[in-house]
């Protein structure tokens, strides 16, 4: 059946999670470093959700190997974005440091903290351009 083909293949795409760590009215973004077509360009750190891990498993997971910080995962924020034509979907999810845990660029150039009003101060790579859309109304009520 076409209902019945049409999961299956949703089941068989990739999941990406990123977060979208927000702190005194800012957010999170890193510089990817690799690979060299998309270095220089930023986004939300995260990664694969892998065999077994729920969406938030896995962004804890990448959020301590990519940035050294424990973090506790929020609501999703924006739409599933498409990746890879359609091989695989990205999830942003709001963040909130624990424990006063400070982020370290382990696996990325550089990172910033960025007002509503620096968002667009930095070349986005193209998943990430509908999260940052959906950011200022969260940065203006400044979630912690």
């Amino acid at each position: 059946m076409p209902g019945e083909q049409h999961v299956s293949a949703v089941k068989s795409r990739k999941v990406i999670v990123a977060a979208a760590i927000i702190t005194d009215r800012r957010v999170l973004a890193c510089e990817r470093s690799a690979p060299p077509e998309v270095a220089g360009r930023w986004e939300f750190p995260g990664g694969k959700v892998e065999p077994g891990e729920t969406d938030e498993q896995a962004l804890a997971r990448e959020c301590v190997e990519e940035l050294g910080v424990r973090v506790e995962v929020g609501a999703r924020i924006g739409p599933d974005v498409p990746l890879a034509h359609g091989r695989a979907v990205l999830r942003v999810f709001v963040v909130r440091l624990l424990d006063g845990d400070e982020p370290r660029a382990l696996e990325h150039t550089a990172m910033r903290w960025l007002s509503a009003d620096e968002l667009d101060s930095v070349h986005w790579l193209p998943a990430d351009k509908p999260i940052v859309a959906a950011l200022p109304p969260l940065l203006a009520v400044g979630l912690s």
